[in-house]
């Protein structure tokens, strides 16, 4: 056996969650947070097309999508971003409590952040389930007649109303964009149900606790994404 080889053994011993491939703590940290800055890195260029799509359309079709946008509950975008937030801040409570050794405050804080997240899918839900009703879902059951933004005031002669392909268009987009995000959401709450196991069986120490600081990144992300999904779709020239 080779005194490379005895060196990991004896990194390995010392620590049970040190994989035999690395040959100290520092350095496996250090591959890990790399491999989620890289999914990370594809995840922003997977956004980042769907972003650019939603504003040339608006561009292109700006009072139209302007009329589609005045559909979206202002209130439930609101609090769903206030909720997100919340969760940004359990997650960082949930790393500071596992470096500082504290076992039922890191699982506190992770359940915190599970219950924030099922409250913003909750609410998603009942957005999408209000489009249903309103025939706002792009298909063959799609229906919109609304007036373009600033027409209420104008003489019933005079006013214009939205191109309905158009609002379909700011539709497909608007459940294509928020439907991947709260697919995203979805797996960070099962990552996180992961992880309040473990540690609760006591898996993390302050020695150990690389997977709830990159899962934490990768919330963090999912937070700034919705950050960003809420003033595109929700207050660009909402009032106009």
């Amino acid at each position: 056996m080779s005194t490379s080889q005895v060196v990991v053994d004896e990194h390995a011993h010392e620590n049970p969650a040190l994989l035999h491939h690395f040959a100290t703590a520092g350095q496996q940290k250090n591959a890990a947070g790399l491999g989620m800055w890289l999914f990370l890195a594809q995840e922003v260029m997977f956004f980042g097309g769907l972003f650019c799509a939603y504003l040339v359309y608006r561009y292109k079709y700006f009072a139209d999508f302007g009329s589609a946008s005045q559909q979206l509950d202002i209130r439930l975008g609101t609090t769903n971003t206030v909720v997100l937030i919340c969760s940004s801040l359990t997650v960082v409570l949930a790393i500071r409590a596992v470096q500082l050794g504290k076992r039922m405050a890191l699982v506190f804080w992770l359940v915190a952040t599970i219950l924030l997240g099922l409250a913003f899918l909750g609410i998603k839900a009942d957005e999408y389930a209000e489009k249903f009703e309103k025939h706002h879902v792009p298909g063959a059951s799609f229906s919109y007649h609304e007036l373009l933004p600033g027409q209420e005031k104008l003489p019933a002669a005079e006013r214009q109303y939205a191109n309905p392909h158009h609002a379909e268009m700011f539709f497909s987009l608007y459940f294509a964009m928020t439907g991947m995000h709260a697919l995203h959401m979805v797996i960070g709450v099962g990552l996180f149900g992961f992880l309040a196991y473990k540690g609760w069986r006591g898996k993390y120490t302050p020695d150990y606790y690389t997977p709830i600081e990159n899962a934490g990144l990768y919330w963090h992300f999912v937070d700034i994404v919705w950050i960003y999904l809420f003033g595109l779709l929700y207050l660009i020239d909402r009032h106009r």
